[in-house]
Formats: structure tokens, C-alpha cells, sequence
């Protein structure tokens, strides 16, 4: 694995060419901006799909922030995140991670679901956590201070969560915490229409149906579908794809692979559309 994992960074310049579209939906936009400003670290929950990623680019854009998203897994190590040693060009030289490159250059780390990481993760991210805001480079022998233009974020969807896969107390309450839901059916529309090109008026027909749907969670389904699938199922649409087959392709096929539940969900997409 690299040492910076399943990671991603996007420069300031990048950011400022064009600020990527989300539609506030209560407090969060204010809150991420006082949080950034008192140098407190953000915790996001919500299920997968509602637009917590989204609204952490579109933060570090209004900020004109370096964004330095990583993308959490089973595997991922506290080492992934601080760095490491390689060989290089016959020399073995320490490589900062993404926390690391946060703290020493400024911006915004942001850890999408946290929980999946391994348990040594949470460890390593506590003392940047309180008011010492240090990163301690064990290997190295360094100690770093984060700069007053850092910030952490991290997220994880409730939902899944189990005796195995949750955040501690004592590591819940070390951040400021906002909830996002799927959006309300008026933004929601307006989402879909701005990301798929779809006209809204057929846009509404998709959200109506998400609905429906999601109130299939916890009985036939894990997870209610998505905002990001219902944006995949409106450009298949708006592409000229029959709306029954781009249904199928992301708003039955990805959600289960039950046969009876697929029966049911395409049950429910023929009745909203009338097929």
C-alpha cells in the first residue's frame, strides 16, 4: 500500500477554479465555518450516498483550502495516514502520509468512514483532537503542531454500525458532530436535476419514488437508496436510456440481490411511473 493509502488531494488552485455544487440544507455550512475557525475537528453522520462528501469539497473550496480526502478501510493503519519509509532511488527516505501533509502544509483532512479503519487510527488522531492539536511522528522523532489553517473531519454512517465497527465515546465526544439525512424532497429534486441535467419536472417523479423506497430500510433493505443513485439513475435517463432498464441498473440491481426484494422494488418503480 502507499503511504498515503486510498487517498486523494486536491490543491487550492484546484479547489478555487470552481466550487462544487451542494445545497445547504439547515446549519452545516455555518457550522463547518466556525469549527474551521475555532480549530475544532467535525464529525459527520449520516447514511451513505446523502451528500457528506460532497459538502466537505464544497467547504474546503469556499475556504480555499488544500482537501486531503482518504477514503478508510479495513486495512487502513495509522502508518497509512502519518507515513512511512520507502526505498527510493537506492536510499530509504521517510514519505509524509495525508494527515501528515495536512498538518505540516495546512488544510483539510477529512476521513470518510472512519469506522472501517483499524482501531490504531482513532489513537494517532486524539491528540490532534484537543486543545495540544500535536501529531506525534514516532519514526521520525518529530512532534507537530497543526498550523491554525488545519482542520480534521471525519464521517461515518451510523447505520452500519456494530460492536465491532463503532467510534467510542471517548472519541465521539473530542468532535463537533452534525447529522445529515437524505435532503428534503424539494432539494433533493433540485440536486438531481443540477447533476443529471434532467429536467426537474421528471426529477420529482424519482424523488417521490426514493421515498417509497426508504421506507423500505430495515424491513427488506440495509440502506435506502441513495441521493448519489437517484443522480446515476436521472443522467442514464436524461442520456435516453428507457426509464424501467436505468431503474434497474441503480435503483434495484445495487440496492439487493435478493430476488424477491428486486421483485418488490421494481413492483414499486413500474407503479411511480406507470409501466
Amino acid at each position: 500500500m502507499s503511504p498515503t493509502g486510498a487517498s486523494s488531494v486536491e490543491s487550492i488552485a484546484e479547489n478555487q477554479r470552481e466550487l462544487p455544487f451542494y445545497q445547504p440544507v439547515d446549519n452545516e455550512c455555518e457550522l463547518f465555518e466556525h469549527a474551521y475557525r475555532q480549530r475544532l475537528p467535525l464529525l459527520l453522520k449520516g447514511p451513505t450516498g446523502c451528500g457528506k462528501t460532497r459538502f466537505v469539497s464544497h467547504m474546503a473550496a469556499k475556504l480555499g483550502k488544500s482537501l486531503f480526502t482518504v477514503s478508510c478501510h479495513d486495512d487502513l493503519t495509522a502508518a497509512d495516514l502519518t507515513g512511512r519509509y520507502l526505498l527510493q532511488g537506492g536510499e530509504t527516505r521517510w514519505v509524509d502520509g495525508p494527515l501528515t501533509r495536512a498538518v505540516r502544509e495546512g488544510g483539510i483532512c477529512y476521513l470518510d468512514e472512519v469506522v472501517e479503519a483499524r482501531k490504531d487510527v482513532t489513537v494517532v488522531l486524539h491528540p490532534l483532537t484537543d486543545d495540544r492539536r500535536l501529531l506525534p511522528l514516532e519514526r521520525t522523532g518529530e512532534l507537530l503542531e497543526a498550523p491554525d489553517d488545519f482542520m480534521l473531519v471525519i464521517s461515518y454512517n451510523p447505520g452500519y454500525q456494530h460492536i465491532l465497527k463503532s467510534l467510542k465515546p471517548s472519541t465521539r465526544q473530542r468532535f463537533v458532530a452534525k447529522t445529515f439525512g437524505f435532503p428534503p424532497p424539494a432539494v433533493e429534486r433540485e440536486v438531481v436535476a443540477r447533476e443529471s441535467g434532467l429536467a426537474p419536472e421528471r426529477c420529482s417523479a424519482l424523488v417521490n419514488l426514493a421515498a417509497r423506497l426508504r421506507d423500505m430500510k430495515g424491513q427488506d433493505l440495509e440502506e435506502g437508496v441513495s441521493t448519489r443513485l437517484l443522480v446515476y439513475c436521472a443522467t442514464l435517463i436524461a442520456a435516453g436510456m428507457p426509464i424501467l432498464q436505468a431503474a434497474q441498473a441503480t435503483l434495484v440491481e445495487p440496492l439487493s440481490d435478493d430476488e424477491d426484494v428486486q421483485e418488490g422494488l421494481l413492483e414499486a418503480i413500474k407503479a411511480t411511473f406507470g409501466e
